[in-house]
This record gives C-alpha cells, sequence and structure tokens, in this order.
C-alpha cells in the first residue's frame, strides 16, 4: 500500500475551469515528486452540466482511480450536491454548498467582487487546494504563471494574485482538519495520457500520415499529430467521413507509406468494408478504436469495453487479423510499434483497442525508454526478386511486397479472388482455396508473436482475476488489498487479445473475468480459446471506470 494516498476531486459545469485547476494542480504536484493519476468524468455538452475531475496523488505510481475523495471541490451548488456522495468519512468539502466546513468559499461570487470577473475563480480555488495540502506556494506559481503565459501580464497577476489569496485562505481554515503536508521530493515523474502515447508510438513505428474523421474518444490522436506536424514530420488529414479515412490509410499503405487512423465504435462500423478490403490485399492496416458505450450514440464521453468482439469479427468473409489493448499510455506506446510491425510482417489489419478512460486519464510515468522499441520493415527486396508474384503462396502464408514505382516490378493488388499474380480468378478448386488456406496460415505464426500477458502472483493463487486493457491497474491494486486480508488472489493481464498466445495455464483455479461491460465478452473468449470454466465475472457498463473497490466489494459478495 502507498503511505500516501490523496484523492481530490474537482467538480462544477463544463466552461468553469476544471480541466484548467485539474491540469495546473495534477502538473505542480508531479513537479514536486509525487506520483499523480488524474481522471475525468464529463457530460456530452459544451456548456452547464455537472462534471468532475479527479486526482489521486500517491507516494509511488498506483495509476489506477478512486471514486471516494479526501477533498472535493464545489465550483457550484449543484456540483456539491451531486458530487458530495464521493466524500470518503472524514472527507472535506470545499466551495458552493460546503455549509459544514470551515472553507465554504464562494469562488465565483468572490472572484467577482475582488477581480470584476468570476473566471479568476479557478486560481482561486487552486490556492485553496494548494494551501490544504501544505505545499510550497512558488511551485504553483510558476505552472500558474506558465499556463496563463499567452494571456498578458496583467491576466497573469490576477491569477496570481487569486492564488496567493485562495493560499492564505486555507492556510488560516485548514489548523487542525488538513494533514497533509507536501514536501519536495527528488522522485521525477512524467505526466501523459494515453492518446499522445498512441500518436508518438505511431511516429516511433514510421508512421507518415494519419487520416481521420472526428470521434470522441479518438480525436487527441489526429489533434496531436496535427499540432506536431512539421517536427514530427507526419502529414494528417481530416476526411469526410470515416470510410474516406480509412481508405486512404489503405491507399497509403500500398503506395509504401506507413500509415493509421482512429475512431470509435460508430465511425468503426463504416470502416467494416475496407477491413475485409485489407484483408483481400493483404495491405497492412492500424486502426485505433478509442471504445465507448454503445450502441448507437450511446454515451460519447464516458468509458466501456463493449466492442471487442465486434473487432474480432468485423468484416465479411474470414481473414487473419490482430488486435491489441493495451493498459496505460506506456504499454499504448509500446503496443503501437508493435501494430504497425505485425501488420507490415503479416501484411494484414491491425487494431489497436484503447478507451475514453485510457485516452483522457493522466498516468505517472518515469525511467521509459522510447528507443527500446522501433520500427522493422518487411518490404521485399526487388533486386533479389525475379518474376514477381505479389501473391505468391508461401509456407508460412506471406507473400513478397513491393510497392508501386520502387521498381520495374508490376504491383497490383485485387479485391476479387485473385491467383499468384492478383489476377481475378473463377478457378475455385487450383486457386480460390489454396489463395484462402494461404493467407489464413499466418495465424499460426502471428500467434507466436503476440504480446505475452502478465501473470501476477499466480503461484500460489487459488482465484485468478481475467482482465485486458485499461482494468489492469485497478484489478493490480485490488489482488494487491486482497492479499494484505489474506486472501490468495492473482491476475493474468492480456495486452493481445486476438488471436490469443500459446500458454500454459495453472489447474484447479477460479477463474474470473473482470471488464467494462456486460456480457464479459473477453471471459467468452478465454473460456472458449482455452477451455476453462469460468466463474461469475465482475463487470461494469455505466460509463464509469472500474476502481479497485469495486472489484474488492464485488468479489467479497
Amino acid at each position: 500500500m502507498a503511505l500516501l494516498d490523496v484523492n481530490i476531486a474537482i467538480s462544477g459545469a463544463a466552461g468553469e475551469g476544471i480541466q484548467t485547476i485539474g491540469s495546473v494542480l495534477a502538473r505542480s504536484i508531479s513537479r514536486l515528486g509525487y506520483a499523480v493519476f488524474s481522471w475525468q468524468e464529463y457530460e456530452s455538452r459544451i456548456r452547464g452540466g455537472l462534471n468532475s475531475y479527479s486526482i489521486r496523488i500517491t507516494d509511488r505510481p498506483i495509476n489506477s482511480p478512486r471514486m471516494d475523495c479526501d477533498i472535493l471541490v464545489a465550483l457550484n451548488g449543484p456540483a456539491a450536491d451531486k458530487y458530495r456522495s464521493w466524500l470518503r468519512d472524514g472527507g472535506i468539502l470545499v466551495g458552493e454548498g460546503a455549509t459544514d466546513s470551515p472553507l465554504a468559499v464562494p469562488f465565483s461570487k468572490t472572484a467577482t467582487e475582488r477581480w470584476g470577473k468570476p473566471v479568476y475563480a479557478n486560481s482561486l480555488a487552486l490556492g485553496v487546494l494548494w494551501g490544504m495540502l501544505g505545499a510550497d506556494l512558488d511551485v504553483i506559481a510558476a505552472t500558474v504563471e506558465k499556463t496563463f503565459a499567452d494571456k498578458g501580464n496583467d491576466i497573469v497577476a490576477r491569477n496570481l494574485e487569486a492564488l496567493k489569496t485562495g493560499y492564505e485562505m486555507a492556510e488560516k481554515s485548514c489548523k487542525g482538519i488538513c494533514p497533509w503536508k507536501l514536501e519536495k521530493r527528488s522522485e521525477e515523474y512524467y505526466l501523459i495520457n494515453g492518446q499522445p502515447a498512441i500518436a508518438l508510438g505511431a511516429v516511433r513505428a514510421g508512421c507518415r500520415f494519419m487520416a481521420a474523421y472526428p470521434m470522441t474518444p479518438s480525436t487527441g490522436i489526429i489533434t496531436f499529430l496535427a499540432q506536431q506536424e512539421d517536427r514530427l514530420e507526419v502529414l494528417t488529414e481530416q476526411a469526410e467521413d470515416e470510410i474516406a479515412a480509412v481508405n486512404m490509410v489503405i491507399g497509403a499503405q500500398f503506395a509504401g507509406c506507413r500509415a493509421m487512423t482512429a475512431t470509435s465504435g460508430g465511425g468503426f462500423a463504416l470502416m467494416v468494408e475496407a477491413l475485409s478490403l485489407s484483408g483481400m490485399t493483404e495491405t497492412p492496416l492500424v486502426v485505433v478504436l478509442a471504445q465507448r458505450p454503445g450502441p448507437a450514440t450511446g454515451l460519447p464521453t464516458r468509458t466501456a469495453q463493449g466492442d471487442l468482439l465486434f473487432a474480432l469479427h468485423a468484416g465479411h468473409g474470414e481473414f487473419p487479423r490482430c488486435v491489441l489493448a493495451p493498459a496505460d499510455p506506456v504499454e499504448a506506446f509500446r503496443l503501437t510499434v508493435t501494430a504497425f510491425n505485425l501488420a507490415d510482417r503479416f501484411q494484414i489489419p491491425v487494431i489497436i483497442m484503447t478507451d475514453q478512460f485510457l485516452a483522457d486519464s493522466q498516468f505517472s510515468i518515469k525511467d521509459f525508454d522510447p528507443g527500446e522499441v522501433g520500427p522493422e520493415f518487411f518490404l521485399a527486396d526487388p533486386e533479389n526478386i525475379g518474376e514477381y508474384r505479389r501473391y505468391a503462396v508461401t509456407e508460412d502464408g506471406v507473400s513478397p511486397r513491393l510497392y508501386p514505382g520502387q521498381s520495374s516490378h508490376l504491383v497490383g493488388a485485387d479485391s476479387d479472388e485473385h491467383d499468384e499474380w492478383g489476377h481475378i480468378t473463377e478457378n475455385l478448386a487450383e486457386v480460390a482455396r489454396p489463395m484462402m488456406e494461404k493467407r489464413m496460415r499466418k495465424m499460426k505464426s502471428l500467434r507466436k508473436m503476440v504480446p505475452q500477458p502478465l501473470f501476477y502472483l499466480l503461484e500460489d493463487a487459488e482465484t485468478v482475476f481475467v482482465c485486458w486493457g485499461s482494468v489492469r491497474n485497478a484489478l493490480l491494486e485490488a489482488v494487491d488489498r486482497l492479499r494484505e486480508e489474506g486472501k490468495k488472489v492473482g491476475c493474468l493481464h492480456f495486452p493481445g487479445v486476438w488471436p490469443l498466445p500459446e500458454i500454459s495455464l495453472p489447474e484447479g483455479r477460479r477463474w474470473i473475468a473482470v471488464e467494462q461491460n456486460m456480457t464479459s465478452q473477453f471471459g467468452r473468449l478465454f473460456a472458449c480459446e482455452y477451455g476453462i470454466s469460468m466463474d461469475a465475472p465482475i463487470l461494469r457498463y455505466d460509463g464509469l471506470p472500474i476502481t479497485a473497490e469495486w472489484i474488492v466489494t464485488n468479489f467479497r459478495a
């Protein structure tokens, strides 16, 4: 268990500056040398509604959410009413509606009276929070100054004054009720969320083109790359729809340029025909599928893991594919590089499955070397090819691939069934059947190269929790807590969910799937592929992320 574990929730309406407060606070705490994990819970609207930004501060990286909070900041009365239930016993409510708290600060009213505009309520609230944590004012002042630097000196000065005012309020009111004092530590952490991690992983893999149509929660990937186009040497294109985007990417890959697209469930539904095109033409394709609750529009700003079986079976006809699911930004970076390499090696579509929770949450990382993974290229050498047969039948199913203009060889592709040269065929027994078998033979080699699962404390475990994707860190924390209670439990986490790797599983254990959907999609896949009988799963499908407390409570039940 962490020696320090403080959870803060900032609540209010969209447009009240919740993200500004949360971002500045998280970065400032990270600068002090503490591990920070933050996640957002927000409605699908630009203004109004009630949203929250939670920040968990620990002395070592845990990188999973807590729902119960030690400090709840309410920027308006309705927010205090909605989120009051999140306060743990002994927790402190700050701001509007905090009638029973010494820190019942009317942030907007105070900011308007003191500085003429309610917008300064953000820095006032930041000051109060910083004072409650007993941290050095200069550290957060530097972050505030940098955040508002492009607004002009007058704006910076007013925000710093509001920050100091809030800090002094907390110093006066917190005596005896705020037990924290965040001293500067020597540890160094970096804050990053899932979307930039995938974008940077793509660049590391040699991706030079991305086409996409904006769809929450995937949009941050192309936004990040578009903002850094010149520096990262990546071309981005906002297509007119998802159909155009995925076909642009297939075209780029055919021409020899590594490319990718990203979308969510509804957009992926539109890409399904092109997925089959990739499968038939054996053109590498990388698609990021950022999940959110469905069906239809569903809950655009919430999280879920409801698209797994859809991704496994999307497309007409049978063709090999790979599905990867990172748990955190470091794994997202690595698996994105892996996705490009596997797509290139086996000439198949590879789907990276993430979700709103991983996309929008900030994780603390350290000691990460991006150079430990890198691009691998598998284009054939045209100088060593006599007669070029694009779809040559080979033992492992992988045919030599060139791109147009690379040499004097004619390079073609066909979405009809074709012979080894890419010519349309109606020869069923001698051509069509061997071609199908050739393509599907790739799965044998692919299964050996899919990332291996994480085995955590399985040696003496009587119960093994099975999970995939972003649930991992919450489950690891839950396993540690249950172990402290004397429960013999362990965890098996899969970053590679299709094809499932060849592994040996211990016998005589209880197996429980933990995931964010209603039908235990991965649990059913796991049981089917490994012949395992599963116990009742632990599931969450209300749009909020799974927490360690959720797992522990449901396991005890």
